[in-house]
């Protein structure tokens, strides 16, 4: 029998696309819908039997792929999921693991191809990419940035003060001061606004929408 695969993204073209590659081995895939967001997604498979759910992290508005696969984890927890992405965001394969996500597939890095990693997962793997695609960020590449320095501009791209931002990661204020600095040296950036707004625009970080930063902090 056929498994039952749902594919969720919020671009017509993609979602044709990955029909493609399921009518390819229709021995083995069926499709049992599409979705254009993550809400779409965790509601058809509340109602539907789904064997996998092929979704994109991120969808316009609303809940992001990884939300929506925490909640079909819960009311579905036999259905596997494959997360899919084109943004080299830092954080998401480390929130995919921790929800518990079988499988991620990187739209541009693309270690093997999509169908091989589908048959992976449904035998029982779990395939993801070793790390997300090398960004250039000012005057450096992502790579060379610390995995608290990352922390640090995640928190920052939210809008986050010093003080909060060491809060949330339970490190000194004056830590977070240093961070922010190195970061500020290593890329040639003049100020922690501009730090955010190209690690945001570039897809590194991906985070609220930027808010007010003070100029003492």
């Amino acid at each position: 029998m056929a498994y039952q695969v749902l594919i969720a993204d919020d671009y017509r073209m993609v979602r044709q696309m990955f029909e493609e590659i399921l009518k390819s081995a229709e021995d083995r895939y069926t499709l049992a819908g599409t979705a254009e967001n993550a809400e779409q997604a965790a509601a058809f498979c509340r109602s539907h039997r789904v064997d996998l759910v092929i979704m994109d992290v991120v969808m316009g508005t609303g809940k992001d792929g990884i939300e929506a696969a925490a909640v079909i984890k819960e009311c579905c927890p036999q259905t596997k999921i494959l997360l899919v992405t084109s943004m080299p965001e830092h954080s998401f394969i480390k929130r995919a693991r921790a929800a518990g996500i079988e499988s991620f597939w990187h739209k541009e890095l693309q270690d093997a191809p999509l169908l091989d990693v589908i048959d992976r997962t449904m035998r029982g793997e779990s395939v993801y990419p070793a790390q997300m695609p090398e960004v250039w960020l000012g005057n450096t590449v992502s790579t060379e940035l610390t995995a608290r320095e990352l922390d640090v501009l995640h928190e920052l791209v939210g809008g986050a003060s010093n003080a909060e931002i060491a809060e949330a990661l339970g490190i000194a204020e004056r830590s977070v001061k240093q961070h922010i600095t190195d970061m500020l040296n290593k890329t040639g950036f003049k100020s922690r606004l501009q730090l955010a707004v190209r690690a945001r625009s570039g897809g590194l970080v991906i985070n609220d929408s930027i808010e007010a930063f003070g100029s003492n902090e």
